[in-house]
């Protein structure tokens, strides 16, 4: 619970009967946590989507090397992730600042992601430009893990599906802001301001959360002694003891999977399977970007309250992973724009069910969610992050299938690429059925 009791003047959502764990929490701090996650995905996704495949053109002048090169610049981020990640929730879980257990965390990874940031704009080659990613996403990685962590610590489970949604519709809006940023500043002389600006766009909503935050507080006396073996042996969450926590880890990591083929390809699919020029593509890629977030929005705007309405989350997930399918498999064999626009909105439907309630879900059958809420929200946020990995280490291996064409195209192996993500979301409905302490 909150160490400082609630503010008498903050308007506040209560939830009646929620035990253990808050009972209340206030509007300004649910909108504030909603504003910095959108900040932040601003700053992951701006470089995931466009503006790391433009400064490997950049970088990089043999056209056939580029999708390999952009996949060494997202493996060793996405491995820095991993790392980092459950650490620095595990270690905000111990910190007895006065200043708070998160917060110091949360200033911490705000100015390494705006080095990282400077870092990759200023690179003139690509041992430098993977260098500033794998700062960044140190930053970034931090600020994930304990920003989550705050909603096992402040937000009641009748109010976990609401702001799951609102977290979710701020991930997807991240996403079609930075490629409309990307697309606006890759317009300048370098493309420096196209890495800094989001990045200072998610430092300033994460000073937001530091003033609005109630932060809990340990003491020294509280805070079991550091035994190093113990700590690592931590992050290890039994999937005999937790059953339920490992089932929807597991749903998770194939569904962001599935959706990693999606983002992390797109300049490159649009060039490549349908004919685009590399200028017409970073046009287009926030049009369809843009397509995928109206319907996040539209869809959770929808499931996020009826999920905490009717207190069911699983069917959901279930629905999320049956509409990516449609998406996937219409991706793949798109031959015209039309088709990929639907495409990217049907995807995006899917990650608006998704969205809705994947963050209610796991709250709700987190481990140890009174002791070491931020690192099981560390580990749980692997499953997001270990596909950013995993995908485009195996997406080169997809890639090279040689696919004959309906319409005659060289490059139709993008059809392959998107049919796994068909298989990973069919995968994603099927593990989450297992989950026995949600419904």
């Amino acid at each position: 619970m909150n160490s400082t009791p609630p503010d008498p003047a903050d308007t506040v959502l209560s939830a009646v009967g929620d035990a253990p764990g808050p009972r209340r929490v206030s509007v300004g701090f649910i909108v504030a946590l909603a504003v910095a996650n959108f900040g932040i995905w601003i700053a992951l996704l701006t470089p995931v989507i466009v503006t790391l495949q433009l400064k490997v053109v950049e970088l990089v002048s043999d056209a056939a090397a580029r999708p390999r090169a952009l996949s060494v610049i997202l493996v060793v981020g996405s491995v820095a992730g991993i790392v980092v990640n459950p650490i620095a929730g595990r270690l905000s879980d111990r910190t007895t600042s006065r200043f708070g257990m998160r917060r110091p965390w949360l200033l911490g990874g705000a100015v390494l992601l705006v080095i990282g940031a400077v870092m990759i704009g200023v690179s003139s080659g690509l041992g430098l430009a993977i260098a500033g990613w794998l700062v960044t996403m140190v930053g970034l990685n931090i600020l994930l893990a304990v920003l989550t962590a705050l909603v096992p610590d402040h937000v009641p489970e009748r109010r976990r599906g609401l702001v799951s949604g609102m977290m979710g519709v701020g991930q997807a809006l991240g996403g079609l802001i930075g490629a409309g940023l990307a697309f606006g500043l890759s317009q300048a002389p370098t493309l420096l301001p196209a890495f800094l600006v989001p990045a200072l766009i998610a430092a300033v909503t994460i000073v937001i959360v530091l003033f609005v935050l109630k932060d809990r507080r340990i003491t020294r006396a509280e805070r079991p002694p550091l035994d190093l073996a113990a700590f690592f042996a931590s992050f290890w969450v039994s999937p005999r003891r937790a059953p339920d926590f490992a089932w929807a880890w597991a749903s998770r990591f194939l569904m962001f999977l599935g959706l990693a083929t999606v983002i992390n390809y797109q300049l490159y699919y649009l060039v490549a399977q349908l004919g685009f020029t590399e200028a017409t593509a970073t046009a287009l890629v926030p049009a369809g970007t843009a397509a995928q977030t109206i319907a996040v929005i539209l869809v959770s705007a929808i499931f996020a309250p009826l999920s905490d309405r009717i207190g069911r989350r699983k069917i959901f997930v279930t629905l999320a992973a049956l509409v990516g399918v449609v998406g996937f498999t219409l991706m793949g064999f798109a031959t015209a724009l039309p088709m990929y626009f639907v495409a990217m909105a049907l995807v995006g439907a899917a990650q608006g069910v998704y969205f809705s309630v994947d963050l209610a879900l796991v709250t709700d059958v987190l481990p140890s969610r009174e002791r070491d809420a931020g690192k099981d929200i560390g580990v749980f946020n692997l499953s997001n992050l270990i596909p950013q990995f995993v995908g485009p280490a195996i997406a080169p291996f997809f890639l090279a299938v040689p696919v004959l064409s309906v319409s005659g195209q060289a490059n139709q192996n993008f059809t392959v690429l998107y049919m796994a993500g068909a298989v990973f979301a069919i995968a994603s409905a099927i593990t989450v059925l297992r989950v026995r302490g949600a419904r």
